[in-house]
Order: C-alpha cells, then sequence, then structure tokens
C-alpha cells in the first residue's frame, strides 16, 4: 500500500494525539510576536516576519541563568532551572521580535544625528536598560503569577472559615477557585485579536514538531496537516502546576497555623514547578496509555492557546527549526524505526 496516500497521513496525525510512534527531538519552542523561538541543545534561534515580509533570523548560544552546575541537572532541580530559563529567554525574545514592529524612525534620525562616541554610549545605555527592564518584567510576571494563582484562592477560600467550615473544605474550595481563575484566565487572553496570531504562531511550532517527530520532512504541507497539540507544551506544564500545587497542599490540612500555611505554599512553588516539569517530559518520551490519558486535560487546553496557523507563519517555523536542529538525519531515524515495527 503507498502511505503517501491522504488516509495513512490522516493515521500519522491521530497517532501524534495518541502519542504513538513519537520519538521526542528535544526541540522546545515559543510563539513571539509575529514569529517563533526554537530552542535544541545549547542554541535558540529566532524568527520573526518583518513588515516587509522577509523573515529575519537570529540565533544565539543558550545560558542558563544558573551556569553549568551539575547539581542543576538533578531531577526536580532541573524543572526549577527549565522554568526560570524560560521566563527569561521567553521575555528577551518577546522584546527582540516588538523591536521590528515599533516606532524607530524618531530614534533613527537622532542616532544619525549624533557622534560615533555618542551613539556608543547611548546604544550601551539602551543595552542597560533593557536588560532591567527585562529582569522587572521577569520578576513582576513572577510575581502576578504566584499572587493571581497559588495566593488569592487561598485567601479567598479561607473566608469560609467565618462560617465554620474546616481546613478540608478551605482547600477543596481553593482547588476550585484556582482552576477556575486559570481557566477564566486563558479563555480570556485567547480571545484578544493579538494574542490570536501569536496563539496562530504557537500552532505552527507544535505543528513542526509533531511533523519531525512523526517522521515526516519538515515542508509547509506536512506541517499543515499535523498536530498543533503537543505532550510537552508550556500550557500542559501550566495546568499540571496547578493539578500538582493542589495535590501538595493538602499537607496543609492538619497545621492550624493560617500564616505557616500560607508561606509552607510559597516555599513549595519551586517543588511543584520541579515535578510537574518532570511529568511532562517523561509524557512526552512516552506513549503509555496511562500517560497518554493524563495528558489529555493538557492538550484539551491547548485548543485554547494554540489556534491553525497560515502557511506563512508555518515557513516562520520551519526557519526558526531549522536554524537550530538538521532534521534530516532525524527523520530517517525516525522512519526507519517505524518501519520495523509491525
Amino acid at each position: 500500500m503507498d502511505k503517501s496516500q491522504p488516509f495513512f497521513k490522516y493515521l500519522d496525525v491521530q497517532r501524534i494525539i495518541k502519542g504513538e510512534h513519537m520519538r521526542s527531538s528535544n526541540i522546545g519552542g515559543q510563539a513571539v510576536i509575529e514569529g517563533i523561538m526554537m530552542r535544541h541543545k545549547d542554541e535558540y534561534a529566532i524568527a520573526v516576519r518583518k513588515p516587509n515580509g522577509e523573515i529575519e533570523i537570529k540565533t544565539q548560544e543558550y545560558r542558563s541563568v544558573f551556569g553549568k552546575a551539575k547539581v542543576m541537572r538533578l531531577p526536580i532541580l532541573r524543572g526549577v532551572v527549565s522554568f526560570v530559563d524560560s521566563l527569561v529567554i521567553g521575555t528577551k525574545c518577546l522584546m527582540y521580535s516588538a523591536a521590528f514592529f515599533e516606532e524607530e524612525e524618531e530614534e533613527k534620525d537622532k542616532l544619525d544625528a549624533m557622534t560615533e562616541e555618542e551613539r556608543e554610549r547611548s546604544l550601551r545605555k539602551q543595552e542597560k536598560l533593557e536588560k532591567l527592564l527585562m529582569t522587572a518584567t521577569v520578576v513582576i510576571s513572577m510575581l502576578l503569577a504566584v499572587g493571581l494563582f497559588m495566593v488569592l484562592p487561598y485567601v479567598l477560600a479561607s473566608l469560609l472559615r467565618k462560617v465554620g467550615a474546616t481546613e478540608t473544605v478551605v482547600t477543596l474550595v481553593e482547588s476550585v477557585v484556582k482552576i477556575a481563575l486559570f481557566l477564566a484566565y486563558m479563555g480570556l487572553i485567547s480571545r484578544m485579536k493579538d494574542i490570536q496570531r501569536t496563539f496562530m504562531y504557537h500552532g505552527s511550532e507544535h505543528k513542526c514538531i509533531n511533523c519531525i517527530e512523526n517522521g515526516l520532512d519538515l515542508t509547509v504541507e506536512n506541517v499543515m496537516k499535523s498536530s498543533r497539540q503537543h505532550k510537552r507544551c508550556g500550557t500542559s506544564f501550566l495546568l499540571y502546576v496547578m493539578v500538582v500545587s493542589i495535590i501538595f497542599h493538602f499537607f496543609f490540612v492538619f497545621v492550624p497555623v493560617f500564616w505557616v500555611r500560607l508561606v509552607g505554599r510559597l516555599l513549595l512553588i519551586p517543588i511543584i514547578a520541579g515535578v510537574s516539569y518532570e511529568f511532562i517530559q517523561w509524557a512526552g518520551r512516552s506513549s503509555n496509555s496511562v500517560v497518554c490519558w493524563l495528558s489529555k486535560p493538557g492538550l484539551a487546553l491547548q485548543k485554547l492557546t494554540t489556534k491553525e496557523p497560515t502557511p506563512d507563519m508555518v515557513e516562520v517555523a520551519i526557519a526558526a527549526v531549522e536554524a537550530v536542529f538538521d532534521w534530516k538525519p532525524y527523520v530517517e531515524e525516525v522512519q526507519k524505526e517505524k518501519e520495523s515495527r509491525p
């Protein structure tokens, strides 16, 4: 039978969704403004569709904010490292992509009027300001996320004690409020017009990774037919952070002091992030039926945070992948593995 026929290509897409025949490529990515960031091992590339229609590609060495200490590669700890690094690099890439769409004519005229020494001094000052802005953005983002999804649900649920609710009931209500806030947040931002375009690029990122991990050549046609859902997605990670935090917070049911329970929840955040990361990585490598079943809520949520991209968006994603990953030998290995299976 000719396995290039549409029916068999449809089955390939279904296998991606179910987690069958998947071989992790260790590629990760993020949608940015009118573009994609793709990372593989010690490199990451940002591809942006500029206003003039050209694709600008920038490749950089990946450097963890925690350095290269071996202890940071241990289970749980590596999840915390990955989470913080993702925030830092993601913010940096967003700022880079946004620069292509800012009004720069007036600034360019100012630079042209400067001497070379003044220009260098101005650029150094701008670089320092950008680093400061990036640091502030990451810190504020983390504080807002912790406040909105960790502290606020607990404080609201704790009001039930005034009507005699037990700590178990309070924790159950906290869990419901936490998930409801998270889903409401995702639902609201998915309705914003500008965010919807970013979610389309998010979809093209997933489609590219699914395409090559299922042994298909990285072409626009193959990518467009691939699934926009992936088990290693950051959306799934955030959902499992919520779920794992709920499980861990039940440990505090028998702790009598309010502030001890609250501080304990905050101190557990790195461990919660680490456990969630380990699960996501395991899910991305496994086709076990139980793992696939546990991955379904995250995949379902990705229907909000990913949208079907246009072919020109897929071209940007392909450019980002090819800047950091030689996909042809990898696809050949996946195809051989699939052919050797019954």
